[in-house]
């Protein structure tokens, strides 16, 4: 059975805000993952292969408190 996640666990896995996990997947700068209606809502379900995609992209282009990393 494969583990799935919701946005806001993957958010809270990775050590960021659920809004800049959102910003990303808008941005374009990570893949989106699958989706699933439930009911009336639209929800991302996450595997762990979504969240080493997303975990390699934060090691490399994101800092806390600090903004961007500098362009090289």
């Amino acid at each position: 059975m494969r583990t799935t996640y919701s946005t806001a666990q993957v958010a809270r896995m990775l050590g960021v805000h659920k809004v800049t996990l959102q910003r990303w997947l808008l941005g374009g700068k990570i893949s989106e993952p699958n989706r699933v209606r439930i009911g009336n809502i639209e929800c991302r379900i996450w595997t762990d292969s979504d969240l080493e995609h997303v975990h390699k992209y934060k090691q490399k282009n994101y800092r806390k408190g600090r903004g961007r990393k500098p362009k090289r």
